[in-house]
């Protein structure tokens, strides 16, 4: 396996960083995680667009040229002999001396993973997945931006830790209002009298590539859109829930907690849903 660490490609048993780089001491870092289709990446300016954002709102210089990183991604997949791929771009702080200042760091650590795509079993989009709505409430958003891809991922980490305990596939995370905002690693959208729904970016979720995918195809197919404030009895009694993130796609949900969602699974819009971002998936490929 290679990967490519700070300024070239190294073997797997040769990717290294510092003991004093900042984004293993602090979680001082950012990421973007990617997909490719036979060797194409999907939404690739989208990713690297989110990944520039979360750089400036951390104060950090990116590392690469904009223009760069297409080939570098490439050369990923190539050396690896990957098709069908999950690929990570991670970006710390650097290495640095022991402190909270970013400016003890002069270099940021660039770091590239590319792996062969672990599918999720297809009878989970056949079954549908359980959550359990957790204790762990979503990061205030005046404490650390959901807008920031970051290496501090401990708030989601513990909200899964607590899904798993209760035995479901994901937890669903709550604001400090006790709104729902987002799973732990997906967007939550739900189906109620014909109506597609989703928590909007105010109630603290970070805006998912694919997420947008699914309201853009949502839009052109004339189905109702409401980004709004949902309460976890809205999403109990919701006609079909699915989730949505780059490695999963769209998978639906059969049950929150107790509670049974929907009379089918996949339900008919989760369904139509599914369809239109496999046709519609050449066009989002780069």
């Amino acid at each position: 396996m290679w990967i490519y660490v700070n300024d070239r490609f190294v073997r797997k048993e040769e990717a290294r960083i510092s003991v004093f780089d900042h984004g293993f001491l602090y979680g001082d870092g950012i990421y973007e995680t990617l997909r490719a289709y036979k060797g194409r990446i999907f939404m690739l300016r989208h990713h690297l667009a989110r990944l520039r954002r979360s750089a400036g709102l951390i104060g950090l210089d990116m590392p690469i040229a904009e223009s760069d990183w297409p080939a570098l991604l490439q050369e990923t997949l190539e050396r690896n002999a990957l098709s069908d791929a999950y690929l990570r771009i991670t970006i710390s702080r650097g290495e640095g001396a022991i402190g909270l200042d970013p400016r003890l760091c002069p270099r940021p650590t660039v770091v590239i993973i590319g792996l062969p795509l672990q599918s999720y079993p297809p009878q989970l989009f056949q079954d549908g997945v359980s959550l359990t709505v957790v204790s762990v409430r979503r990061n205030l958003t005046s404490a650390l931006s959901p807008q920031i891809k970051s290496l501090n991922f401990l708030n989601n980490i513990l909200a899964k830790q607590e899904a798993t305990q209760q035995g479901a596939f994901d937890g669903v995370m709550l604001n400090h209002q006790g709104h729902v905002t987002e799973c732990t690693t997906s967007n939550i959208l739900f189906a109620k009298d014909q109506c597609l729904c989703t928590p909007s970016v105010e109630c603290g979720i970070l805006d998912g590539i694919t997420r947008e995918i699914v309201l853009l195809m949502a839009k052109e197919d004339k189905l109702p859109i409401d980004e709004g404030c949902y309460t976890t009895e809205m999403l109990q009694h919701a006609d079909e829930i699915f989730l949505t993130n780059t490695t999963m796609e769209i998978m639906p949900v059969r049950r929150i907690d107790t509670q049974r969602i929907g009379q089918e699974i996949p339900g008919p819009i989760t369904r139509r849903l599914q369809e239109l971002f496999r046709l519609n998936l050449p066009r989002f490929l780069e």
